[in-house]
């Protein structure tokens, strides 16, 4: 399986002047070939904690520049996503959306709902660039993955992605609402294998990719989740390459 291409389809590029060196030395080390990546520590460790169980928000913005910047210099291994802040007017994302490749929204960060009219206005602009979007969803109303779903139905163009393995660690239920919506795809990181077993089953490999949540989670702990399904080739090369590589726009 190690000597099959890996496109990652969740990293996050954090603040530092070692930041950049440090990702690509991650991925050379386990073997990823690429990745979508966005801007990391919007909210520290501690805070964001905080936030996923009790609620609250952060209004700060992402380093955006920071994250184009990093893609120009990974000669193409690294393709940056938009991390988008609802506390911000959707034209900050509209002027600069056109130099990245999709749109990220973190509800436990900034604290918008997904039936918000400023998250609706975002995904608006993404439908406008052909970006498509991931985003991470909490147990709580308006940030489940049910209202997540309801989200994606009012754009059936976009394709989105449930971050995180969706709710949780075993989040079957949350499998069972995005099998009907062909427009969600889910990404593997910080799920239970047997949640990854049960996502497969229900809706096939080519909606499943690899996602590694670098730095907060290894690649080696998540790319061994994928390694012990015992994956034919066919299903590995869906979900460790050519789903991600759809996500972020270009032919599988």
């Amino acid at each position: 399986m190690r000597s099959k291409q890996v496109f990652d389809a969740h990293a996050h590029l954090a603040p530092g002047a070692r930041a950049l060196s440090s990702l690509l030395a991650a991925m050379d080390e386990h073997g990823i070939d690429r990745a979508i990546v966005v801007a990391g520590a919007v909210a520290s460790p501690d805070r964001l904690s905080r936030q996923i169980v009790e609620g609250g928000h952060v209004e700060d913005d992402a380093d955006n520049g920071a994250v184009l910047v990093g893609g120009g210099r990974s000669a193409g291994r690294l393709v940056p996503f938009f991390f988008a802040n609802p506390h911000r007017p959707a034209t900050v994302y509209r002027d600069g959306g056109p130099l990245f490749r999709g749109l990220k929204l973190a509800p436990a960060v900034h604290g918008v709902p997904f039936d918000d009219s400023r998250t609706v206005e975002l995904i608006e602009v993404a439908a406008e660039l052909g970006h498509n979007v991931y985003a991470h969803c909490l147990h709580r109303r308006g940030f489940g993955v049910r209202d997540f779903v309801r989200l994606a139905a009012r754009f059936p163009a976009t394709t989105f992605a449930l971050g995180h393995s969706g709710v949780g660690d075993l989040d079957f239920h949350g499998i069972d609402l995005i099998e009907p919506m062909g427009n969600i795809l889910f990404e593997t990181s910080c799920g239970l294998t047997a949640t990854v077993r049960r996502a497969l089953s229900r809706l096939g490999p080519e909606r499943l990719m690899f996602g590694s949540e670098y730095p907060m989670q290894s690649p080696r702990v998540e790319l061994t989740k994928l390694e012990v399904l015992e994956l034919s080739e066919r299903e590995w090369d869906d979900i460790a390459w050519r789903t991600a590589t759809r996500f972020a726009g270009e032919q599988g």
